[in-house]
């Protein structure tokens, strides 16, 4: 086992955040995955923000979304135009209270953000995996994810938290390693993703395979990358993260750069929507990579809590975790419903539930809005507040017996 600091933090700018690696499952003891091949070493790139309690009780972990990763808030370098993705929800007196809490964020296996995958050295042939990694599942992710939680020393976590994907991810450590969490928060997410989720992740990982330049997933060390197919999986996708009403608030039927229809056929960004798709898509091909989204979203539609553990009610109740489920009023990629159903297995089974349906008019993407995360952290700071003090009173109890 190996750890790495990948850039340092500097005390004089306090928003300064180091990126750390840890090397687990070595050849010796692979991880075995749910599809019975075994891979190792594994790294799993990290990133953590405040300081652990000396009873290891404050440990909060955040499960990214699909394309997410480990730089959740702060910043790498001085420099850096922009800071982690959910940097309105976690830091000092934030959210996710940094000044009171310990808060891990890891990247998924089968990522590109420094944990190994597709674009890692295959140990076996000296070359990148490319298309030959193993396929991987939401258990796999979690699986390591909870060596990476040992490794740091800590036993139960505070809470688990995450949205969309990474909500699955919840729902998967609750049933996997019950013991190992105090609390879950599940935010826009459901126990599996439903035919039409499924379906635009297939129409997404078509335009990668009909990329001329993805050669069947060979493209490393080509001077051409699949950059358009990539491209345009991020846009199919994307629409999904919006609502109806989002988009006509802020683009309508606008046009880009002028006031009347040009009538040309192979004008692409005429409207403002389609400038926005086009930009969305151009940015997501500087920072991901093909083959990680193709395993990714694999990973995705592959989730099925019951399929995996047995009806609900069984799965979630094997833990005595709180729960808090968050859904949103104009979410169709995971809408409320899915939530409601959680909720109702956890309360037949007896479990502490608690569920809000937030009125929000930003589609699936809401808990990622800066504009969005007040009403989210209404919710979020008395949940953790109330599970930490259970945890305390209940440690104090012990003390004194």
């Amino acid at each position: 086992m190996t750890t790495e600091t990948v850039s340092a933090a500097s005390p004089e700018v306090p928003d300064l955040v180091e990126r750390q690696s840890v090397t687990l499952f070595d050849e010796s003891q692979p991880l075995t995955l749910a599809s019975g091949r075994t891979i190792g070493p594994i790294t799993v790139a990290y990133q953590t923000y405040g300081e652990l309690s000396p009873r290891r009780d404050n440990a909060i972990f955040i499960c990214h979304a699909l394309t997410g990763d480990a730089h959740v808030a702060g910043r790498h370098r001085e420099d850096d135009r922009k800071s982690g993705w959910w940097d309105g929800f976690v830091g000092p007196g934030k959210a996710l209270d940094t000044d009171r809490y310990f808060v891990i964020c890891a990247n998924v296996l089968g990522g590109c953000q420094g944990t190994t995958g597709p674009t890692s050295i295959n140990p076996a042939t000296g070359e990148q995996w490319g298309p030959d990694f193993p396929f991987i599942t939401v258990s796999d992710i979690v699986t390591v994810h909870k060596a990476l939680v040992d490794h740091l020393g800590i036993e139960r976590l505070l809470a688990v938290i995450g949205g969309s994907l990474g909500g699955m991810q919840v729902l998967e450590w609750a049933a996997q390693y019950p013991d190992g969490l105090a609390s879950a928060i599940v935010l826009a997410a459901g126990a599996k993703l439903n035919a039409q989720g499924i379906a635009f992740n297939a129409v997404g990982r078509r335009a990668i395979y009909a990329d001329p330049a993805f050669k069947s997933g060979r493209y490393y060390g080509e001077e051409h990358l699949p950059r358009f197919g990539l491209a345009l999986a991020r846009m199919i996708a994307h629409i999904t993260y919006l609502s109806e009403q989002s988009i006509e608030l802020k683009f309508g039927r606008k046009l880009q750069h002028s006031e009347e229809l040009t009538y040309d056929l192979l004008k692409e960004t005429e409207f403002q929507i389609e400038s926005y798709l086009h930009h969305q898509g151009k940015q997501f091909v500087e920072r991901f990579d093909a083959n990680s989204y193709l395993f990714v979203t694999r990973a995705m539609d592959y989730f099925d809590l019951v399929e995996s553990h047995g009806p609900m009610t069984t799965a979630l109740g094997k833990t005595d975790a709180r729960f808090l489920v968050v859904a949103y009023t104009t979410d169709w990629l995971f809408p409320t419903p899915q939530s409601r159903e959680i909720v109702r297995s956890l309360l037949e089974s007896g479990q502490h539930a608690s569920f809000a349906e937030l009125d929000s008019p930003y589609g699936h993407d809401a808990f990622l809005i800066d504009s969005q995360l007040p009403m989210l952290a209404r919710l979020v700071t008395p949940f953790l507040e109330t599970t930490y003090q259970t945890i305390a009173q209940r440690q104090g109890t012990r003390d004194k017996s």
